[in-house]
């Protein structure tokens, strides 16, 4: 384990290497930071299959949550899903309920009409 947290430190450190050539305004472009980002990952995931230490592993994570902490904590997506309207959720709830009575109602009276079935 301590093999891995040392090997774990390189691989960071080497991640923070690579983002000090990325400008403050770039470090939200998937292009431009997927690379260190996939070689922060994939040197922390190859070193603990050698080690046999196993991946995803809580020192791995914890490099992971900091990268993301420490440099991308400002990036929102570019397409941020928004609450719908309060009157078109209103109507999106409201519309299943009333259904429900109707549709009970049909089959009840569906079934009047029928012979029962053997």
């Amino acid at each position: 384990e301590e093999m891995y947290a040392n090997i774990s430190q390189h691989c960071w450190e080497l991640f923070v290497e690579l983002m000090g050539n990325v400008s403050a305004p770039q470090l939200c472009e998937w292009s431009i930071i997927s690379r260190p980002y996939s070689l922060l990952q994939s040197c922390l995931e190859d070193w603990a299959d050698r080690l046999r230490y196993g991946y995803p592993n809580a020192l791995a994570e914890q490099y992971i949550f900091q990268s993301h902490h420490h440099y991308f904590h400002n990036c929102t997506p570019p397409h941020q899903v928004l609450d719908p309207p309060e009157d078109v959720l209103l109507a999106m709830i409201i519309a299943p309920i009333c259904l429900i009575p109707f549709l009970v109602t049909l089959v009840i009276w569906r079934s009047k009409d029928g012979k029962a079935q053997p």
